[in-house]
C-alpha cells in the first residue's frame, strides 16, 4: 500500500534537501586531495603487525617478543602508511616508546608469572588508537572544530583510562568528521582521511580515521564512538570489525560532543579492531562496572541459533538501492549459515523499517526528563558561544573563507526542517514502539539479526553529500537500542570491502559477538590492502 500523500510529500522535500546539499558539495570535488602514485596502501611486510592483540600481549607476557619491537613495529608502518592515508592526526611516538620499555623492564625483573600478568594487564603493550573526541591526556580534543583546535586534554576518558590501566599503550590519535556528525572523516583542522583500499574513496564517520587506521595496519585496537552508525559506517568502508554494545554498558564519559539528556543511552562507545577475537576481550575492559549488565561467559551453540536476514530497508524513498554486491554477499552467509552450520534462516520483511531515518529523528528529537529540547547543532557548531549564521557561513564557504565543513553547514542550516512537531514525533514514537517490540519478540534470547551495514560500499570522496540518508542502515539501531557487530566479508571485484551487520536483543551482545567470530573463520575477515 503506498504512504499517505503528506508522507509522500514529506519524503520528496527530504530527497530535494539532500539534493540541494549535493549541488552544493560538487564544487568541493574541485578542491580534492592529496594526489599518490597508487591507489591503495602496501602490503604488511612485519609479522608483528599481523597478530591480535591477545596474540601479542600473550607474546609480551611470555617475554618472546619485547614491548620495544611491538611499538617500533608499529611506529614504522604508520610513518610510512599514514601521510597517506591521514588516519592518525597526532602521534605519541615517543612517551609510548617510553612506555614501552617501561612494560619490558617490569618483565625483566619477572616479579609476576604470567598468569598474574594476564589477569591484571590483558592488553599489556599492545598499541592503541583512540578517536581525537575522546579524551587522552597530554592530546588535542577537538573534534574537529576549528575553535577547539588548542583543547588539550587534562586527563583520560573513561574508556580510555581502563584500556591504560589494562596495560595498552596509546600511540595516537585518529581523524572524526566535524563534531561527529557526518559520515566522511573530513574538518577544517586535520582535512581529510583516506581508504586504504582506494585512496579516492571515503573512510565513513564518524571514526572513520580509526577505521582506515586499523585497516591500514597502524593499530591494532582502537576506540569508537557510535550515535548514528559512527562505529559501524568506518568498520564497513574499511573492512574491519566494530561493535556497538548495548545502551548503557560502556561509559561515554570524556567525549565530545557528548549527546543530550535523551539521546546519552543512545550514543555508544565501543571496541573496533581487525581481529574479531579482540572484541570480547576488548569490551570487558571497556565496559568496567557495566559488563555484568552482559553474558559474555555464557556459552553459544552457533547452531542452535535462529538467524532472521533482510536484504534491504523495504523501500524507503530517502535511501539509495542496496548494492548487488552486498546483497550476494549477504546470501553467501545465509547459504553457508543454512548448508554448512545446519543453523534456521528466515528470511523476514520489517515494513516499518523504511522508516528508519524517521525513527532516528524521532530520536534526536526527544526532550530530556526536564523538558528542554536537544542542544542545538548550531550551538555545538560556535562551542557554547555565539551561535553561527549558516546561511553566512554558506556564503563564506563558496569564497573560501569558512572555517566549517559544507556537511556541517548544511546541516545546520536544514536542522530546523528535520526537527519533528508534537504530532511527527508521536507518530514515529509509536513506530518506533512497535518496530522495537516486533525485532526484540522476533530475537529473544537465541536470534540474530543480519542486515546491511550501508546501502553502498564506500563511496567515493563528496559523494555521501548527494545520498545523505543513507547512514539510517545503521542509524535505525541506535534509535531501536540494540547492540550490533559490524564483521567484515571481504573484498568485492573492485578491491572495496564489503560486509553485514549481526543485530541482537538487548544485552544479548555475546550473540553478535560469538557470530562475528564464526564468520571471521568462514569468510576471512580483515583483508591486508595491497595483497596481491
Amino acid at each position: 500500500m503506498a504512504p499517505p500523500f503528506s508522507v509522500r510529500v514529506e519524503l520528496l522535500l527530504l530527497r530535494a534537501v539532500g539534493f540541494l546539499i549535493g549541488l552544493i558539495g560538487q564544487a568541493a570535488r574541485a578542491f580534492g586531495g592529496p594526489k599518490f602514485g597508487s591507489r591503495t596502501t602496501g602490503p604488511v611486510n612485519e609479522p608483528l603487525l599481523l597478530l591480535s592483540a591477545i596474540q601479542l600481549a600473550k607474546l609480551i607476557r611470555q617475554r618472546k617478543v619485547k614491548c620495544i619491537d611491538v611499538v617500533r613495529a608499529y611506529i614504522n608502518r604508520i610513518k610510512d602508511v599514514n601521510p597517506m592515508i591521514n588516519g592518525i592526526v597526532k602521534y605519541r611516538f615517543e612517551a609510548a616508546k617510553k612506555e614501552a620499555h617501561a612494560v619490558d623492564q617490569r618483565l625483566s625483573e619477572k616479579l609476576e608469572d604470567e598468569s598474574t600478568l594476564e589477569k591484571k594487564w590483558p592488553f599489556l603493550g599492545v598499541p592503541l588508537t583512540v578517536k581525537e573526541a575522546f579524551q587522552l591526556q597530554g592530546m588535542p580534543n577537538s573534534s574537529g572544530l576549528v575553535n577547539r583546535r588548542d583543547v588539550i586534554s587534562k586527563t583520560d576518558a573513561t574508556v580510555v583510562a581502563l584500556l591504560k590501566k589494562a596495560g595498552a599503550i596509546p600511540i595516537g590519535i585518529t581523524n572524526c568528521s566535524e563534531l561527529c556528525m557526518w559520515y566522511e572523516s573530513s574538518n577544517k583542522i586535520y582535512g581529510r582521511s583516506n581508504n586504504p583500499y582506494d585512496l579516492q574513496h571515503i573512510v565513513g564517520g564518524s571514526s572513520g580515521g580509526e577505521g582506515c587506521t586499523l585497516a591500514a595496519a597502524c593499530s591494532v585496537i582502537g576506540v569508537g564512538s557510535d550515535i548514528g552508525g559512527s562505529i559501524r559506517m568506518p568498520a564497513f568502508f574499511n573492512g574491519i570489525f566494530g561493535h556497538k554494545p548495548s545502551p548503557g554498558v560502556v561509559s561515554n564519559q570524556g567525549q565530545f560532543p557528548m549527546a543530550g539528556e535523551a539521546q546519552e543511552p543512545f550514543q555508544c562507545t565501543g571496541p573496533m579492531c581487525r581481529y574479531a577475537e579482540d572484541l570480547i576481550p576488548m569490551l570487558r575492559v571497556m565496559a568496567g562496572p557495566g559488563i555484568k549488565k552482559l553474558k559474555l561467559d555464557a556459552k553459544v551453540h552457533l547452531q542452535h541459533l535462529k538467524f532472521y536476514w533482510m536484504e534491504h530497508d523495504g523501500g524507503s524513498l530517502l535511501m539509495s538501492k542496496v548494492d548487488q554486491d552486498l546483497i550476494l554477499a549477504q546470501r553467501k552467509v545465509v547459504a553457508h549459515l543454512e548448508n554448512i552450520l545446519g543453523a534456521s534462516v528466515q528470511h523476514v520483511k520489517l515494513k516499518e523499517m523504511k522508516y528508519s531515518f524517521q525513527l532516528w529523528i524521532t530520536m534526536m528529537s526527544t526532550k530530556g526528563h526536564d523538558g528542554k529540547e536537544p542542544v542545538k547543532f548550531v550551538d555545538l557548531l560556535g562551542d557554547h558561544g555565539k551561535p553561527i549564521n549558516p546561511l553566512w557561513e554558506l556564503i563564506k564557504w563558496c569564497l573560501g573563507l569558512s572555517v566549517y565543513t559544507i556537511p556541517s553547514i548544511g546541516l545546520a542550516l536544514f536542522e530546523e526542517k528535520f526537527k519533528y512537531n508534537k504530532e511527527k514525533y508521536k507518530k514515529f514514537k509509536a513506530v518506533e514502539e512497535s518496530l522495537h517490540k516486533e525485532l526484540v519478540e522476533m530475537l529473544g534470547d537465541d536470534g540474530v539479526f543480519l542486515y546491511p551495514s550501508h546501502p553502498t560500499v564506500a563511496p567515493k570522496h563528496h559523494v555521501p553529500l548527494t545520498r545523505p540518508f543513507n547512514f539510517a542502515y545503521t542509524g535505525v539501531f541506535n534509535a531501536l537500542g540494540l547492540p550490533v557487530t559490524q564483521c567484515p566479508l571481504g573484498l568485492n571485484a573492485k578491491g572495496l570491502p564489503v560486509g553485514i551487520q549481526v543485530v541482537a536483543g538487548p544485552f544479548n551482545d555475546h550473540l553478535t559477538l560469538a557470530v562475528a567470530q564464526y564468520l571471521e573463520k568462514s569468510f576471512g575477515g580483515w583483508v591486508c590492502p595491497g595483497k596481491v
